[in-house]
């Protein structure tokens, strides 16, 4: 049984349209795009995906860059009953391969630039092949322009598959998340109602829309909330604080703050008719978050989400949004912290498991139903993956991932701990732990460390002010210096690169 008739996701988001002539979209050009103009435009774009062979059920890929019009394409995907699939615009042939194979789609909608190659990879599987460029101009746009601007939205149970969407694949092959209709409704309303959403909203859109953040938290947040986006193709600091007197809310990644706050024209002054910033999908520096507050009046909000759940937890609205920590499990979803090996609970203020349970977790892994029993509990608690604790006060901190635990002598050394100490040494901007492989310790602690040049800091120096501050298991063997930290697109750090950097690092003393 379904809440409603249809809960398909787009009948949710549209189904009670209020005034069409609501401005949902500007682009960064200043085109404007109303609410009743995206609904005829996901119509004409659903009709000509029918054209195209492709049916409900149907897996839509698409590897296009940021525009209005690809925003479009997943809400017509969504609602002719299709499975949406944004693949990174990064992504090469080699990768892109792997996922057209796994997911099997009818279509695949890409860059002109790039249509020779992947038609090529998609004869292997009997796929057709769209265009869309960055200006939403292609053989997809063509054909939808000639295409009825009448479409019934196909019905939807609550558990039919909405989208996939791939995991970054840091170890092993990435995995497609399941993730349903009402996972997809569930969260966004939940999210418009713990971050206070009206029609009267202008978000700063500046994220990509391949990925759980932009797509889905930004996007279905302000449809839902009949509030406007302004449509930036990429992160601009200045144009985004030149937007800011218009807007009301931003959303980013880590590495939005810290370039922002490099800017002087970011002041008390500019940020004052915004109402809140939010920051997710990597770790915000406790440094990012006091400067801030301290150069413009305004708390980052931070949550805590992943692409398998959506959003889990959020720093509230009302009362302290406390550095370094994520905040209270959402109206709905259960977090608890579990002992990695017997999978038991633990007490308040121990590093664990984070375990998750709730209408916004994931269907399962795609075509991998061994992994998807492994990652879940009898009682439907999904395993994260993440290293955390729920604090005294019922807030949550995210300590690591399971995969970037060192153990190191038989100890366990939660790499968050070590970051946070080095990063509080004056002239160090972040830093980075992780464990390689060491014949006497099994792996060696080892910190790799971003600093301002003017500090002239050295690993003496470094390993000098952590003494007495940790426990001798947890120092670093090694302190290495770089300029910058490997990062992905939406800024997380890959430790995996640097695992892989320094994998020889001690073979010598071994």
């Amino acid at each position: 049984m379904t809440a409603s008739p249809n809960a398909n996701l787009f009948a949710r988001l549209f189904g009670d349209l209020g005034d069409p002539a609501r401005v949902a979209i500007e682009t960064a050009g200043g085109r404007r795009i109303s609410y009743g103009e995206l609904v005829e435009f996901s119509a004409r774009t659903a009709n000509h995906l029918l054209a195209r062979g492709v049916k409900a059920g149907d897996r839509v890929a698409a590897q296009t860059e940021k525009s209005a019009s690809a925003l479009v394409l997943y809400l017509a995907t969504v609602r002719m009953g299709a499975v949406y699939l944004p693949l990174n615009t990064a992504y090469t042939l080699n990768e892109l391969e792997y996922f057209f194979g796994d997911s099997e789609p009818s279509l695949i909608v890409c860059d002109p630039s790039k249509k020779a190659d992947i038609e090529a990879i998609a004869s292997k599987i009997g796929a057709k092949v769209d265009t869309l460029d960055a200006e939403g101009h292609g053989s997809l746009s063509e054909g939808a322009k000639q295409s009825s601007p009448q479409f019934a939205t196909v019905p939807r149970a609550d558990d039919d598959l909405a989208a996939i969407l791939y995991t970054s694949g840091t170890t092993g092959r990435s995995k497609g998340a399941m993730l349903t209709h009402d996972n997809l409704a569930s969260n966004a309303l939940t999210l418009k109602d713990v971050w206070r959403f009206t029609s009267n909203d202008v978000l700063i859109h500046a994220l990509p829309i391949y990925h759980t953040h932009g797509l889905f938290v930004a996007s279905n947040v302000t449809l839902f909330s009949r509030a406007a986006m302004i449509f930036l193709p990429k992160l601009d600091p200045e144009l985004i604080i030149k937007l800011m007197p218009r807007a009301t809310v931003l959303m980013g990644v880590p590495t939005f703050y810290t370039r922002l706050l490099q800017s002087p024209n970011l002041t008390k002054e500019s940020t004052a008719h915004m109402r809140l910033f939010i920051s997710g999908s990597a770790p915000l520096l406790a440094e990012t978050h006091r400067e801030w507050s301290a150069r413009t009046g305004h708390a980052v909000l931070e949550r805590y989400g992943m692409t398998e759940t959506n959003m889990n937890t959020s720093n509230p609205y009302d009362g302290e949004r406390v550095p370094g920590a994520v905040g209270f499990p959402l109206p709905g979803v259960l977090a608890r912290v579990t002992d990695p090996e017997t999978g038991k609970e633990l007490a308040r203020d121990e590093i664990g498991m984070i375990e998750v349970r709730g209408p916004n977790v994931f269907k399962g892994y795609w075509r991998m139903p061994e992994k998807t029993e492994a990652e879940f509990r009898k009682d439907g608690f999904f395993i994260t993956g993440d290293l955390g604790k729920i604090d005294s006060k019922g807030y949550v901190h995210i300590v690591g991932r399971g995969k970037d635990l060192v153990i190191s002598g038989g100890f366990n050394v939660y790499p968050k701990e070590i970051e946070s100490e080095i990063d509080a040494i004056p002239g160090v901007i972040e830093s980075a732990v992780i464990g390689v492989p060491h014949a006497d310790f099994g792996e060696g602690v080892t910190a790799v460390v971003v600093c301002d040049k003017a500090a002239k800091l050295s690993e003496a120096s470094v390993l000098g002010a952590l003494d007495g501050r940790l426990a001798k298991f947890k120092l670093p063997k090694r302190v290495l210096f770089v300029d910058e930290l490997p990062r992905n697109t939406m800024g997380k750090v890959q430790k995996n690169v640097l695992r892989d950097t320094y994998a020889a690092l001690y073979a010598k003393a071994s």
